[in-house]
């Protein structure tokens, strides 16, 4: 069964900006499992960056799926689903627009 890492909705990173570490808490630190981001931006030029161990799932990439309407969907906007070996869990957002933008993101995480 999977737990949510990190989640939010309607994130808003200001213009050229990136946000801080969007995973707290007890999921910080996690053992070997597989790990599925999705990721909705309200525009194009939201990148986002995740790594387990130190070891980069996406690193500084682009959300490929946008749009205000409708919410995130589990089966259509993954981002990277990959069995990693466990560490530290990061998760950033970075905005590279001269406009503020908001990004809809889940981080789940399925013990193995």
């Amino acid at each position: 069964m999977a737990v949510v890492v990190a989640s939010g909705s309607a994130v808003s990173t200001a213009a050229n900006t990136k946000s801080s570490d969007q995973v707290s808490g007890q999921y910080q630190y996690v053992g070997k499992g597989k790990f599925t981001l999705i990721a909705l931006g309200s525009a194009t030029g939201m990148n986002i960056t995740c790594k387990v161990g130190g070891v980069a799932l996406a690193d500084d990439t682009a959300i490929p799926y946008t749009g205000t309407a409708g919410t995130i969907d589990a089966s259509a906007h993954v981002v990277t689903s990959q069995v990693m070996p466990g560490g530290r869990v990061e998760l950033f957002l970075r905005n590279t627009t001269g406009g503020a933008l908001t990004t809809d993101y889940i981080l789940y995480f399925e013990p193995m």
